[in-house]
C-alpha cells in the first residue's frame, strides 16, 4: 500500500459514482439508500476486526437470482484484502 493512497481523497466523479451506484443497488433491493449505507458500513466494521482491506475498491451489490420459489434477492460482496490481521 502506498502511503500517499491512504490519504487520497476521492474526487467529485466519484463520490457521485458511488452515489449512483448505491442508488441503483437500493433500487433493485427494494431498500433504501440509508439502509444500504449502513449494511456497507456494518459489513466494513466487522471485516476490519479481522483483515486490512481497500475501502475504496469496495464494491456491494444486490441483484436477484433465480430460486426454486421465484426471484430471490442476493448480496455480492467483492472486498479486496489487504493484510490478515494476527490478532482480533
Amino acid at each position: 500500500m502506498k502511503l500517499l493512497d491512504f490519504f487520497k481523497r476521492k474526487t467529485s466523479k466519484d463520490v457521485a459514482k458511488d452515489r449512483l451506484k448505491l442508488l441503483l443497488v437500493s433500487d433493485r433491493a427494494s431498500c433504501s439508500p440509508e439502509m444500504m449505507e449502513a449494511i456497507k458500513n456494518d459489513i466494513i466494521q466487522v471485516i476490519s476486526k479481522y483483515m486490512v482491506i481497500d475501502t475504496e475498491g469496495l464494491d456491494i451489490q444486490i441483484t436477484t437470482a433465480e430460486g426454486e420459489n421465484g426471484d430471490t434477492p442476493v448480496l455480492f460482496a467483492n472486498i479486496p484484502i489487504r493484510d490478515i490481521k494476527l490478532s482480533a
